[in-house]
């Protein structure tokens, strides 16, 4: 029999130290003769991505020694950073981002010298003998990108395309006689607008434009065998699969509405690949939920392939098996294995062993709810659930908004623990894809345009009212969390709004001519898109920024900061702290020395889930009155 305690005082079994046991990020796939290899993310390692290999015979070992981090800073967020071909590794190391040769069981040679330049998106041609790199290199505070040719017998690097600010994705043919790649400029980003251009790699100054521009986005371009190249692209509101040969041009494979790409926030996405025969095996979103599916270009069949995971990533294949990370909504992300002709699956890997019983599991609910300008807003909602607790009656739980990241980003509903951390503890968990989120279709994309601070605000506060006025949750117990774009978009609620009686900002900007003046060169113009051109328009920066007018907000709020985050400075959360101390509003702030723009060390991630606990179970007095060391907060009082 459960016993009663009220919402948001339930002990769970999921905790942090469960959560974080043994836990990894699983990151990019490679296949390369008969082994798979895969990047792990170790918190407990403070964040060292090592490169993972299972051999034919089923052996699994770590590839790259200690003292080596494989990850590359081009953009700052990275991707990208390793190559594999006929036993052969490339990778970028984090320390130096010098680019390291490596045959496995052996030690990495470096092939470039420490220096100014950061590497990712390697192509080999083997033709010639050198790599192919998109090069970010800092020369004072100036940033220059471009793509380079780098020599294999000696590390020269040699810039071969620097006409654009940006480039991604450079593809040598199959026959060694081409390249493709992305190029874009400021002030878009590549989810606004990317073209693709194909050049003889004999003549690259002769360049032919095949896709993309000011309204249209292009990702992933991919060479298959036969020459003919292919690559995804929103022309028509949604990023479908596209071809193009010299025969018969760009054409469109099999129109849906359905996204089979993602925005490029790092290098090395991977959504579809082909089998031998040229079946394109590939991966797509639609209604929040991810897909798999067969297109066959020789007859234009489309065929689902029935899965049990709604969330896939970094997908490859090879022969007739393809390998992909996977989530479903009581499985949390593994490396997958499907046998195309069995269908069988297979769990290679699981970022975590921790096994928890169902009857902890909240599913989710995929809600659509009414916001602004008579539009609707998606969202994933989790309701409380606990095998051994249930609530008083006539209570209601606390709500817990999450506004993700990005912005263009999204949230899924595959399974992830720390969601269940709040579930399972008596609380109401809401994973908003306010307008501007991925998914559904390039126009909710643009929604956001020179509204962030605004429609996504008002996206997380519509979809709070909705569960309000369904009697779902406790509208004196509501609070907002949400890091980096997301932590915006929560000091934006609390401050400009008074729905929200708490919240949580993770690297969260408050003051946006701030951010618009110290960011980096990759992000220095998303906000003219977001919010208008500045200088030009600083007085809506200066209208949407929480630091200027902190006399409104009058909740409590707790404070998470890496202190080398290059991307979100650290003074944006000070000043804020500093502000609400003056006032006398209950407020704490944990700074984290050797984090940066998201948290990768397990101390630290531990550290800031339970704090964020405790401090809502001070302000919403459901918890114990038990002083923590480890966290102070200002102005509490009984």
């Amino acid at each position: 029999m459960k016993q009663i305690k009220p919402y948001g005082a339930w002990p769970s079994p999921i905790t942090t130290e469960a959560i974080l046991a043994d836990i990894v990020t699983l990151g990019d796939i490679y296949l390369d003769r008969e082994d798979i290899y895969w990047l792990e993310s170790r918190p407990h390692e403070k964040g060292r991505n090592v490169l993972v290999r299972k051999d034919a015979s089923g052996k699994v070992e770590d590839i790259t020694p200690s003292g080596y981090n494989v990850r590359s800073r081009v953009h700052e967020y990275g991707g990208g950073a390793v190559l594999i071909q006929d036993g052969i590794i490339y990778f970028c190391n984090d320390s130096d981002q010098c680019i390291y040769k490596m045959i496995p069981g052996g030690q990495p040679i470096a092939l470039t010298k420490p220096s100014s330049r950061r590497y990712a998106d390697f192509v080999l041609d083997k033709y010639k003998n050198r790599l192919f790199s998109v090069v970010e290199e800092h020369i004072g505070l100036e940033i220059k990108n471009y793509i380079a040719c780098i020599d294999l017998d000696n590390g020269e690097v040699i810039p071969i395309l620097e006409r654009s600010d940006f480039y991604s994705c450079p593809r040598l043919s199959p026959d060694g006689k081409f390249l493709a790649w992305l190029s874009w400029n400021h002030p878009f980003m590549p989810w606004d607008t990317a073209t693709l251009f194909l050049a003889p790699l004999d003549d690259l100054g002769n360049s032919i434009y095949i896709a993309g521009g000011e309204n249209e986005s292009i990702c992933e371009p991919r060479w298959f065998s036969d020459g003919t190249l292919y690559f995804s692209s929103d022309l028509n509101d949604w990023w479908n699969l596209f071809s193009y040969n010299h025969s018969t041009g760009v054409k469109a494979l099999y129109p849906l509405q359905a996204e089979f790409a993602y925005p490029q926030w790092v290098f090395g996405l991977s959504n579809y690949g082909f089998s031998d025969d040229g079946q394109i095996i590939c991966s797509f979103t639609q209604n929040g939920n991810w897909h798999l599916a067969i297109y066959d270009p020789s007859n234009g069949s489309f065929l689902p392939i029935n899965i049990p995971y709604i969330n896939i990533s970094s997908l490859q294949v090879k022969g007739d098996q393809v390998f992909f990370l996977g989530g479903s909504a009581t499985e949390g992300m593994g490396l997958i294995k499907l046998d195309l002709q069995t269908k069988h699956f297979e769990t290679i890997k699981f970022s975590s062993s921790f096994e928890i019983d169902k009857e902890y599991i909240s599913q989710a609910h995929s809600i659509c709810f009414p916001t602004s300008n008579g539009e609707n807003a998606y969202a994933w909602l989790y309701l409380p659930k606990s095998k051994d607790y249930k609530e008083p009656d006539d209570t209601l739980p606390p709500l817990l908004v999450k506004s993700h990241g990005g912005p263009t980003a999204a949230a899924s509903a595959s399974l992830n623990l720390r969601v269940q951390y709040w579930t399972s503890r008596g609380f109401a968990y809401l994973d908003v894809n306010y307008r501007g989120s991925t998914g559904y279709g390039r126009a909710y994309r643009k929604k956001l345009e020179g509204q962030w601070g605004i429609v996504d605000v008002d996206d997380c506060l519509n979809g709070a009212h909705y569960l309000i006025q369904q009697g779902i949750v406790d509208p004196e117990k509501l609070a907002i969390s949400g890091g980096s774009a997301g932590g915006y978009t929560t000091l934006a609620a609390l401050t400009f709004h008074d729905l929200f009686k708490a919240g949580a900002s993770y690297y969260g900007v408050s003051d946006l001519e701030a951010l618009a003046s110290d960011t980096h060169k990759f992000e220095a113009y998303y906000l003219d898109s977001l919010i208008g051109k500045y200088p030009q328009e600083s007085q809506k920066y200066r209208d949407r920024s929480p630091i200027n007018f902190t006399e409104k907000l009058n909740c409590p709020v707790i404070f998470f900061q890496g202190l080398e985050d290059k991307i979100v400075p650290p003074n944006q959360s000070q000043m804020m702290l500093e502000s609400l101390k003056s006032k006398g509003i209950p407020v704490a702030y944990l700074a984290f020395a050797n984090e940066q723009h998201g948290f990768r060390i397990a101390e630290n991630i531990k550290l800031a889930l339970d704090s964020e606990f405790y401090f809502y179970g001070q302000i919403f007095k459901f918890n114990d009155h038990s002083s923590r060391e480890d966290i102070k907060i200002y102005n509490l009082r009984d």
